[in-house]
């Protein structure tokens, strides 16, 4: 397992070791050693499954307020995304900022998003299975969200028109959110 570091110190690109043959690949997907001898800590209580079947969908970009605030591990097993980690935290230098990955089947690659961070993703092909472990479990009194095309994160999503939930046409801006 590599341990990648992003533009926020805190979020982690995990880049597991994948082993490839005639039959396909194997993988360790989660090893509590490995990420406790890089520094992660984390108690992972809950393991949520997205799919998503159309291209163009977009989650977007949910958190849990304190103090069921949930730190992510994040990865696809089919298909791929564009995945969004936003800064949401107002003492941070990066507020209000955010990455960006492409995760895949093909690249194998995990995010770790610790609390404080918004998170949400855009399929990029048909068919996509997103799961994810979170240190915290649901709490629908905490879910919040900010609306996907906020005007002032700016993300650069590959659609102007994605596939949304009715919750996720109606969250408020990032202003309204962490006013």
């Amino acid at each position: 397992m590599k341990v990648i570091e992003t533009d926020f110190p805190e979020v982690k690109l995990i880049v597991p070791q994948v082993f490839q043959d005639n039959r396909g690949f194997f993988q360790e997907s989660f090893n509590l050693k490995r990420m406790q001898e890089n520094g992660l800590n984390y108690n992972f209580v809950q393991d949520n499954h997205s799919f998503s079947v159309q291209k163009y969908t977009i989650r977007a970009l949910h958190f849990q307020k304190a103090p069921m605030a949930q730190a992510k591990l994040v990865r696809v097993i089919k298909g791929a995304v564009l995945d969004v980690v936003v800064d949401i935290r107002r003492e941070s230098k990066s507020f209000g900022k955010f990455i960006t990955f492409e995760l895949s089947d093909q690249n194998h690659h995990q995010v770790l998003i610790p609390r404080g961070f918004a998170h949400g993703f855009c399929t990029l092909v048909e068919d996509c299975h997103v799961i994810y472990k979170v240190d915290e479990y649901y709490s629908p009194e905490h879910n919040q969200g900010i609306i996907w095309n906020d005007r002032t994160i700016k993300i650069p999503w590959p659609t102007a028109n994605p596939v949304l939930s009715k919750q996720d046409e109606k969250w408020q801006t990032f202003h309204e959110v962490l006013k």
